[in-house]
């Protein structure tokens, strides 16, 4: 892929409150999905893009995002900037202004996407990912007029329409967009509390400038826990792995790290297994096992199993006599 003179900027520094326990002590963006960490399927991306200029807004637990960065892709010129309180995505945006020239591209750190970005970054004009949701309250929303974005708002109660902004925002001159961030700043304004980008883009649109609203079908929320395993699904349904266990069953799809010890199980289907994790007589189906986790005699569906975590379940021998019923999950028997 050609080399662009794009610079990506992606924001990182969110606390993920929505994920917790699992982001107590580590960041959302490292958490597994599929094959690799968040934030490793998007640098994936910039980088078959050609974009090797990269700017990570980082905060809460920052130093482990660096440390995940600096070793898997030392092929990208990475720099760092600090968002010490959350102040809104807008606000994470306009820290990069002294760090970014010349075009660029935001990709936001919370969501997996499948397009193809050289119509952003090859495009004449500047412009937003789009896709039509069932519930547009809970994002940016656009109105269309002519082919181009004739109005913004940030999470109306009352949408006008159900174009949904879901990530990709790509301007061929940032002094433009960081010029409006600015006015936003200066001015106080906020929505919900937070600097708003989509107000600083409405601005922007206000004021006359053209954007063009470039519609995605691929895009994979990983904030929460039931939209993390929908990624981890389609992520494993789009890779294909063929994994290997000892002993074991695998109903693809499936991915088994390299590094990860698999014995007496059956995995599958829908199952990720991080680096480092150790699975004996268990069965995992839909659920992503973290790096250097423990699982012994479980059962586990539709589970999240954090890094270095242990879960160890129980193996029973039953002596059971005729119209005999036994149970293990609380319910009281009824006579």
């Amino acid at each position: 892929m050609k080399r662009t003179e794009f610079t990506a900027v992606v924001p990182v520094a969110g606390a993920g409150t929505r994920l917790r326990p699992h982001t107590h002590t580590y960041p959302k963006v490292l958490l597994t999905v599929g094959d690799k960490p968040i934030i490793g399927h998007i640098l994936d991306d910039i980088s078959a893009a050609g974009i090797k200029k990269v700017c990570l807004v980082v905060g809460y637990l920052g130093e482990k995002i660096k440390e995940y960065v600096s070793g898997n892709y030392k092929g990208l010129e990475v720099t760092y900037v600090e968002q010490p309180e959350p102040k809104g995505l807008g606000h994470a945006i306009w820290l990069t202004r002294r760090a970014v020239t010349g075009p660029v591209v935001v990709m936001l750190g919370d969501t997996i996407l499948d397009a193809d970005l050289s119509k952003f970054l090859g495009s004449k004009e500047d412009c937003i990912a789009v896709k039509e949701v069932a519930d547009p309250r809970r994002f940016g929303v656009v109105e269309v007029k002519g082919g181009h974005i004739s109005a913004m708002v940030e999470k109306p109660e009352h949408p006008k329409t159900k174009l949904a902004i879901v990530g990709i925002y790509s301007f061929r001159n940032s002094a433009l967009l960081y010029n409006s961030l600015e006015r936003l700043v200066e001015s106080g304004r906020t929505t919900k509390g937070e600097i708003q980008f989509t107000d600083a883009l409405a601005m922007l649109v206000k004021g006359g400038h053209k954007i063009k609203p470039v519609p995605i079908e691929g895009w994979y929320d990983c904030g929460k826990p039931e939209t993390l395993l929908e990624t981890n699904r389609h992520i494993l349904d789009k890779k294909k792995f063929s994994p290997k266990a000892k002993n074991s069953l695998i109903i693809p799809p499936v991915y088994i790290s390299p590094t990860a010890r698999v014995e007496n199980s059956i995995v599958g289907p829908y199952a990720s297994i991080g680096d480092g994790a150790r699975i004996d007589s268990s069965i995992i189906s839909d659920s992503i096992v973290n790096e250097n986790a423990q699982i012994m005699n479980i059962n586990l569906g539709g589970s999240l199993v954090g890094p270095s975590a242990t879960v160890i379940g129980r193996k029973d021998q039953l002596n059971v006599g005729e119209n005999s019923e036994i149970r293990f999950d609380k319910t009281i028997c009824e006579p």
